[in-house]
């Protein structure tokens, strides 16, 4: 959630970076100014009313100290007339506030100065590649197909245990999914970060404070009878970890990874984009957090792309690294990396990875915050980023690396795996 304080100070700059993001109406902006300005009246009130308040109050001991009961008396009615004032007042106050919140939190984060002012996915700017893409033989198949070749993954029994969406990994495919993730977690432990298992559903507050509240409702799964949210990522549980808490500024940054099973709902995707591991609605990713000092938090940004981009060079895929645009970015990040792997037999880049700053959008909601060198709470800075999510990843190792006699593996994943290849 931005900070009334650097709106007001900064209008003219807010509106031109939603306007980066392409948000639709910049007048909630003056709105928002003109219930701040309320707000600080009302304040400005209450306070002035409360220390009338107080003062006759303490005149009205002295009074009677003094055998003055007919002045004492005048002085009781007119606090008890302030008293009533105060509660309309106060109530008059609350209903400010709300509508203060209300109107912050349907503002994105603002963007970087980095960020391109694109609208559509086509306008995001490609930092980089890496990796060779693989000449297939003439017998390639899309991944889908392979998954029926080695028996890996079983879509129709998952449909009827659940729905659409919702693979049913058996025999190597599973064997093959836990070798991902295992070897994700330690190479993310390996580089610093402490592991978490957390729960896989949140409460609101938890959905809210990441931001997937309000903005991403239509996206996650929600259990009514509890008001609980299964995970689309575990940015959102291992985040919420530190909510409402001071953490020590020598303990930043704070590192940590942890592996879960995530849901979408995707609702409205259709077509070839949703083939085989292409898009589902339940699967595994490994995800990165930081919670840092915030004049680091960009310099922690690169050294995590950097290590995404280590791990798909040990994965030996091809890939791009895409810095997005404002209308593709996330309605909480300051700064996005796409990382996509290049799908050789579907002819097509498949993103596998998002590594985001999202400054202090995510922990002002969150009130996660540190004491600096004068003693004065100040919020940290949020990061995350998938290291990484396995359908994709799965669906582009399947395709890469397919030859006449089975599909090879990188040399890294042999120990895991314990073979060398996939066979039938």
């Amino acid at each position: 959630m931005l900070q009334i304080s650097y709106i007001r100070q900064n209008t003219a700059l807010v509106k031109e970076k939603l306007a980066v993001k392409h948000f639709g109406d910049l007048s909630i902006v003056d709105s928002i100014l003109e219930t701040d300005e309320q707000v600080r009246k009302l304040k400005t009130e209450s306070e002035a009313l409360q220390a009338s308040i107080n003062a006759a109050s303490k005149e009205i001991g002295m009074l009677m100290g003094k055998g003055e009961k007919e002045a004492a008396e005048n002085k009781k009615q007119q606090v008890t007339e302030n008293k009533a004032a105060m509660q309309n007042l106060t109530q008059q106050l609350a209903d400010a506030e709300k509508a203060l919140h209300d109107g912050l939190i349907v503002l994105p984060n603002l963007p970087h100065t980095s960020v391109p002012k694109g609208k559509t996915p086509e306008e995001n700017e490609v930092v980089r590649e890496g990796g060779t893409k693989p000449t297939l033989p003439a017998t390639a198949v899309p991944h889908w197909d392979l998954i029926k070749t080695y028996d890996l993954v079983d879509f129709e029994t998952g449909v009827k245990i659940t729905g659409s969406g919702f693979p049913l990994y058996k025999g190597k495919g599973a064997k093959l999914q836990r070798t991902l993730i295992q070897y994700f977690l330690d190479y993310n432990t390996e580089a610093g970060y402490t592991e978490y298992l957390p729960p896989l559903m949140v409460n609101e507050a938890s959905a809210y404070g990441t931001g997937q509240l309000p903005d991403k409702e239509g996206q996650m799964y929600h259990a009514t009878a509890d008001n609980f949210y299964l995970i689309p990522t575990a940015e959102v549980p291992v985040t919420n970890i530190y909510r409402d808490e001071i953490v020590k500024e020598s303990d930043l940054p704070i590192k940590m990874t942890a592996y879960t099973p995530c849901f979408r709902r995707e609702a409205g995707s259709f077509g070839a984009d949703v083939r085989g591991l292409n898009r589902v609605h339940q699967f595994d990713k490994v995800e990165l957090v930081q919670i840092v000092h915030p004049d680091k938090s960009y310099e922690v940004l690169e050294e995590m792309v950097n290590h995404v981009e280590k791990l798909l060079h040990t994965l030996e895929l091809p890939y791009r690294i895409l810095r997005l645009c404002g209308g593709d970015m996330s309605f909480a990040s300051a700064l996005t990396y796409d990382f996509e792997v290049y799908s050789a037999a579907q002819q097509k880049w498949l993103e596998v990875s998002s590594v985001s700053n999202f400054e202090n959008f995510q922990t002002n909601r969150l009130k996660v915050r540190y004491k600096d060198a004068d003693g004065k709470s100040q919020l940290v800075h949020s990061l995350n980023g998938s290291s990484l999510a396995l359908p994709r990843i799965v669906a582009c190792l399947l395709e890469n690396n397919q030859t006449e006699n089975g599909i090879e593996l990188p040399a890294v994943l042999h120990s895991y795996f314990g073979a060398g290849k996939i066979t039938n």
